[in-house]
């Protein structure tokens, strides 16, 4: 995937709905994520941010989630 062609970004609130997990949880695992690696911060009129995820930061995001359960187990 070329990183320089993103031509969309989802909501943290979109990607934890569609990947069947908390907010709270995505955002905690996010925190590590650098921008490269295809999340970026959103803001709006109000100055309040929100974590977006192209599709190589939600694919980034499964590997961490995977990785976050097999430590758990």
């Amino acid at each position: 995937m070329q990183l320089n062609k993103v031509y969309s970004v989802k909501t943290i609130d979109r990607v934890a709905v569609e990947l069947g997990e908390t907010v709270d949880r995505i955002f905690d695992l996010a925190i590590g994520i650098e921008t490269e690696d295809g999340i970026i911060w959103v803001y709006g009129p109000g100055d309040d941010g929100v974590i977006a995820f192209n599709p190589f930061g939600i694919e980034n995001l499964q590997e961490l989630i995977e990785m976050d359960r097999d430590r758990d187990r």
